[in-house]
């Protein structure tokens, strides 16, 4: 249980984002126009890199990750680790592009940019797929690991201290925009990395250093833990060659595809710093391995070695200690109260942050790509009043998925494998879309449909029936699978329903993959190209050590 000091430690905290989100919304649309929708989804497009990047890194970086990333790091190691610095390569891929035409084409949302590159079929249905996957995957989940730590920190109800943390950050999502939620969450990540740096230093020096925790592993036989890239047949289900095949499916999907996340970049001043914000963000996205994983293998050779408690942690069906409050142990056994209170705050920047970017992004897609189509005449005030209703559902809504969700074993896996079944058709329709001149909206339509259907068909026997061939294959090259399904069917549509390009839509394709590149750049390090290829460079490296 918490002292008294770190509760008014945490209770401030969440005060003090309230008053800020508060204050940057409604102070952004008092200087701009008080009712326009443009200023309340989308920030007026004033928004510069360094912000992007933050809020991209705040968006993606929840409770969920702080949890289960420690949670993975305990059971399996580094290997989790491989979710984060692959991401890299997604976010180059996000910047060089795509970008340019989310950029270009105005749109305010990603079904809306289906729309100009295929038809509106498509946009209607991945709009309802992205609202759906916004209340599963960014807010349910992240509703279920805040609740865990503040159950375990609090002693509270986890249903009761969810609601009240999310209300909160409801009010002033609802009531701010996309405004408030970029600004809070810029606090929101330097509070949470701070934090989780404080516990990654806390766990190294109780261990002593590297070389203690390296040698228990040897003792233990298990040094494979510090591997990110796991050999074939490796215990883990993911050996290295899942990781190259699987993880750019839903990686395309999670960061090139899903409002949540894009549309910090739709809200850019221009289109530089549209492609710089996820480049930072890409740099930023190396550190979890160290300050999230690393802290939870430093637990383990902890428990090895006497040095860590985790009795109260109980154990799960195959009596292995029951890693999800990992983290919150480490907090409470490691940190001296005062500092207790800060971790406290870090995870709540990540269950608040995680929670408003997903509501402002639900309520900005049933805004425009729902209730617009159907009242084209609904004016400004009419819009946002629909989007801040559609946050209040979708966070109700949520709170329902809690029980189910629950029975998950480990939450990052649990995110992972709802991804890998939705991800496959959304991924295929936006590559083959933005590199295929003949990609037809037809074949978009109808590979957006069936690859759906087949994403949930295969989920519910995986579930219902897990003995069967399907139920053997790991999350990711199911994904893989997948894609390559959807590929197929979309390709074998566009002949038999032959592309016929609109004036938008034969913009919205590259006729080479150089053409990307020869957009206009700033000069110096801070030229895309450049970053693009630093980043690629560190990447590479940091695989080839931790191979």
């Amino acid at each position: 249980m918490l002292k008294s000091l770190d509760l008014s430690i945490s209770i401030l905290y969440i005060l003090g984002i309230l008053a800020v989100g508060l204050w940057a919304g409604i102070r952004h649309r008092r200087k701009s126009k008080a009712n326009a929708a443009g200023e309340y989804f989308l920030a007026g497009k004033t928004l510069k890199w360094p912000a992007i990047g933050l809020a991209l890194f705040a968006t993606n970086i929840s409770t969920v990750h702080l949890v289960s990333l420690a949670q993975s790091g305990f059971d399996s190691g580094l290997l989790n680790g491989n979710f984060e610095w692959m991401a890299a390569f997604t976010l180059i891929l996000l910047s060089l592009f795509f970008v340019p035409f989310y950029i270009r084409s105005g749109v305010t949302t990603l079904p809306d940019f289906l729309e100009k590159r295929y038809d509106r079929s498509s946009r209607d249905w991945l709009a309802v797929i992205s609202v759906v996957s916004a209340i599963i995957i960014h807010i349910a989940f992240s509703m279920l690991a805040g609740g865990i730590v503040l159950k375990t920190l609090f002693g509270l109800n986890m249903y009761v201290s969810v609601i009240v943390i999310c209300l909160i950050t409801a009010i002033y999502t609802i009531i701010g925009g996309l405004k408030a939620v970029v600004v809070t969450e810029s606090i929101q990540t330097v509070v949470l990395l701070t934090g989780a740096f404080i516990i990654s230093y806390a766990a190294y020096h109780k261990m002593g250093g590297w070389e203690p925790m390296t040698d228990v592993l040897k003792s233990k036989g298990e040094l494979d833990k510090l591997s990110m890239l796991r050999p074939h047949g490796d215990a883990s289900g993911m050996p290295w060659y899942t990781v190259f095949l699987g993880y750019p499916i839903l990686g395309i999907w999670y960061w090139c595809a899903d409002q949540t996340i894009v549309q910090r970049v739709l809200g850019a001043k221009d289109e530089n710093h549209a492609r710089v914000g996820p480049l930072f963000c890409g740099f930023i996205k190396i550190l979890p391995v160290f300050i999230f994983v690393l802290p939870g293998l430093f637990a383990y050779t902890l428990v090895q070695s006497g040095r860590l408690d985790v009795s109260s942690l109980g154990v799960d069906a195959n009596d292995h200690v029951n890693s999800k409050g990992i983290y919150t142990l480490m907090i409470t056994q490691l940190l001296p109260s005062g500092l207790v209170g800060v971790l406290v705050a870090a995870l709540l920047s990540g269950l608040m942050s995680q929670v408003s970017g997903a509501l402002n992004s639900i309520s900005t897609m049933v805004s425009y790509d729902m209730y617009q189509r159907y009242r084209p005449e609904a004016s400004d005030k009419q819009l946002i009043w629909i989007g801040k209703v559609s946050a209040g559902i979708a966070l109700v809504f949520s709170l329902g998925l809690l029980p189910l969700l629950d029975q998950y074993e480990s939450i990052f896996s649990g995110i992972n494998d709802i991804i890998a079944h939705i991800a496959p058709p959304i991924t295929c329709v936006f590559l083959l879309g933005v590199f295929w001149k003949g990609a037809s909206a037809e074949s978009a339509k109808l590979t957006l449909w069936i690859g759906s259907v087949l994403g949930v068909v295969v989920f519910a026997i995986n579930k219902i029936y897990p003995e069967t061939l399907i139920g053997h294959i790991p999350f990711m090259m199911m994904a893989f699978y997948l894609f390559c399904t959807c590929v197929v069917i979309q390709v074998a549509f566009s002949y038999i329903y032959p592309v016929q390009h609109t004036a938008v839509s034969a913009t919205l394709y590259w006729k080479s993959p150089w053409e990307p590149l020869q957009g206009n750049a700033w000069k110096g390090l801070g030229n895309y190209k450049v970053l693009s290829a630093l980043l690629l460079i560190v990447t590479g490296v940091l695989y080839y050590i931790f191979r």
